[in-house]
């Protein structure tokens, strides 16, 4: 059957999917503020370091001090007024904005469901997700009952992509010929019930837990796509995002993935899940049952305003989605020995890297030199990062070069001694220890001062 464009484009679907998805989207996003305001985590990681890692480009992005408790309460209420549809254009660009000045606040926090929520919430910018079901519905007496199709599919490509691209990025021999890094992450968890003395320690299930990691990110999108295996996707789903939660501390990621699933459901599930809510809402709220007797109009149909403009900005961004996590291929090096153009490419928990960087500051013209302790600059968690990701060490050496400088000290360089291991291989020299990083510029070309990799990693 001939693919119509026109056709596709003027294709409307039932609105229910999209309201239900924003309103877990905005419930989820704001418990996960509420979570890390609770853990201390602002005060941790943004307020109490002296230091923070910048993205290049974005290094005028910094913590604002005692403000940054504003700039989350700011992102959470957004994240309020999306879930309610109330104000919903200005509340999901000023969650886009919030949410992502937060996560360019410094390069140590960063994860990919991070840049995932990012992604997804500017998408959501264009996407009439307030249409059915919002608080704004009630505001201008009218409801809508159907949008355009693309409008949803879009969410599904997304979430599509992030899947199987994290699956590609698992096609390599780490991965598959030798079980890395699960080999060595899974044996540390010996004390889970039931499973941790049987199989954690057990070689067989390290290669099955990578085959099946892989195999299931292949697939997952195409099987929640198909009507007859969508039930199936949906607790395999489940599962393994409850699993791979139980064994690995990574945050909110694997319920924001199991909610923005459901998307793919048929609209029926959808509408019982409103009416759910509008029942719960009659009975807590009097205020509520008087509204619900005001007249709406139901309009069948939302249509997007400005869609020409709309369309091609969406596409532009999906062929950039598509095209920018193989920008690695710019680079000769091994990727996960110089992570040039690691990040943004859905690489989920593929290495286990470990590494020390001892700094010493020299007196060009004299050859006086001392060791920094890093401890007087960094926090042991950003210690960690620093210690194997390269553009981490030049930013910090610049940063000591800096410092130093403004200290009094004359003739500054900056060298670093420093030695990393990789998926449990033995540790070895990592950065060119004669070369004077306070010389060497942050820039998009390999850096040549990263040290050979004399392994050979095999795949995408």
């Amino acid at each position: 059957m001939k693919f119509d464009v026109k056709t596709y484009l003027n294709q409307t679907t039932n609105a229910a999917p999209l309201a239900v998805f924003r309103i877990a989207f905005g419930v989820m996003m704001c418990f996960s503020i509420i979570r890390f305001w609770y853990h201390g985590w602002i005060e941790t990681l943004y307020i109490q370091p002296k230091f923070h890692f910048s993205y290049y480009g974005f290094e005028w992005i910094k913590p604002l001090g005692d403000c940054t408790y504003l700039l989350f309460v700011i992102c959470g209420l957004a994240s309020i007024f999306v879930a309610l549809g109330f104000k919903y254009k200005i509340a999901i660009i000023t969650f886009f904005l919030s949410f992502t000045y937060i996560e360019l606040m410094d390069k140590t926090t960063y994860l990919n469901h991070y840049y995932f929520i990012s992604l997804l919430s500017f998408l959501m910018i264009f996407i009439p997700a307030n249409a059915h079901f919002s608080v704004d519905n009630l505001l201008r007496k009218k409801t809508y009952t159907e949008v355009p199709k693309w409008t949803i599919d879009s969410i599904k490509l997304l979430l599509g992509m992030v899947y199987f691209y994290a699956g590609l990025a698992k096609l390599n021999s780490d991965w598959l010929l030798k079980a890395q890094p699960l080999k060595i992450w899974l044996p540390s968890k010996y004390d889970l019930p039931f499973i941790g003395d049987t199989l954690m320690h057990q070689n067989w299930f390290h290669f099955a837990m990578s085959w099946s990691g892989a195999l299931y990110d292949l697939t997952i999108p195409f099987l929640l796509l198909y009507r007859k295996t969508r039930v199936f996707a949906f607790v395999l789903v489940v599962i393994f995002h409850v699993f791979t939660r139980v064994l690995f501390p990574i945050g909110m990621f694997p319920f924001i993935m199991i909610v923005s699933t459901l998307i793919f459901f048929e609209a029926g599930f959808h509408q019982k899940i409103i009416s759910f809510l509008r029942r719960v809402i009659n009975k807590v709220s009097l205020r509520a049952q008087s509204r619900n007797r005001t007249s709406i109009t139901i309009t069948e149909k939302f249509n997007v305003k400005r869609q020409r403009v709309v369309l091609p900005i969406i596409i532009m961004f999906f062929c950039i989605q598509l095209l920018f996590p193989f920008r690695y291929l710019l680079y000769p090096n091994e990727l996960f020995w110089t992570e040039e153009g690691y990040r943004f490419s859905w690489r989920v928990m593929l290495m286990e890297k470990m590494g020390i960087a001892t700094f010493k500051i020299v007196n060009g013209k004299t050859g006086e030199f001392f060791y920094v302790d890093n401890k007087d600059f960094l926090t042991p968690f950003q210690e960690k990062q620093m210690s194997f990701q390269p553009d981490f060490i030049l930013e910090y050496a610049h940063y000591l070069g800096n410092h130093f400088k403004s200290q009094g000290h004359k003739n500054v360089q900056v060298f670093v001694e420093s030695y990393v291991a990789l998926n449990g291989r033995l540790s070895r020299p990592f950065i060119d220890k004669t070369v004077d990083l306070l010389a060497e510029k942050e820039s998009f070309k390999p850096k040549h001062w990263i040290l050979p990799f004399t392994d050979d990693i095999k795949g995408l």
